[in-house]
């Protein structure tokens, strides 16, 4: 999906679109850093979820350990992660430019390479906060 989105026409119903211009990375089976892991949080759209703050990111595998077990900090994630890569929810989708990650969900890529899109075709500016206060 985000490898055809940068060599293909997007969307591909799109007659005369261009592919999409992003940084793509990819990284398969690489646990992500204690440093990664908070930015990543940061980006994630908060669920509402009570079971804890790294529910996110744990898979239904076994390895992924039971409620009382789980990781309450970015560290011990990823000493998990690294011990059992597959407790973590796979594909891991971060646009490190937009803010935006994605967990295990193919329709949150999607949203993301949307959002790539109307960047593209102007539809949405980028995001410019201008800052209030004294001086504004």
């Amino acid at each position: 999906l985000l490898r055809s989105a940068l060599s293909a026409p997007y969307p591909p119903e799109k007659q005369g679109a261009q592919p999409l211009q992003f940084n793509l990375e990819v990284v398969e089976r690489t646990p992500p850093t204690p440093d990664q892991i908070k930015t990543i949080m940061s980006y994630l759209e908060p669920k509402g979820s009570e079971n804890g703050p790294y529910s996110a990111f744990l898979s239904a595998h076994p390895s992924a350990l039971g409620l009382s077990e789980q990781p309450q900090t970015a560290a011990a994630m990823s000493n998990l992660v690294s011990r059992h890569p597959e407790a973590l929810k796979w594909p891991l989708v971060v646009d490190w430019h937009g803010g935006k990650a994605s967990v295990g969900d193919v329709d949150g890529v999607k949203n993301m390479l949307e959002a790539l899109r109307k960047r593209r075709d102007g539809e949405v500016k980028d995001d410019v906060n201008p800052p209030s206060g004294w001086f504004s």
